[in-house]
């Protein structure tokens, strides 16, 4: 369930915050919240697949945690970015 290059580079271009910009945490949380969505849809076809559920779970606490340093750091940044991503609500 990962993401391939184009897919990644459209992220990147759509999140970076500088012109060099490939790891800031505005890319990483989109990232994440993609291969979120996608594994996501593999496991409603797969109950069975554990080790992708665990997997999943680990991307959501990473993903959590980086919301959380973004919302300490700056709470406009963090709303602007879950608006534009479209997750919590």
């Amino acid at each position: 369930m990962s993401l391939d290059t184009a897919e990644k580079q459209k992220l990147i271009k759509s999140h970076q915050v500088h012109p060099t910009d490939t790891g800031s945490v505005e890319v990483q949380v989109a990232m994440l919240s993609e291969r979120i969505s996608k594994l996501s849809d593999h496991l409603q076809g797969n109950i069975h697949d554990f080790a992708s559920r665990q997997g999943l779970l680990k991307m959501i606490g990473k993903r959590k945690r980086l919301l959380s340093y973004i919302k300490d750091k700056n709470v406009q940044k963090y709303q602007d970015l879950v608006k534009k991503i479209g997750i919590r609500g």
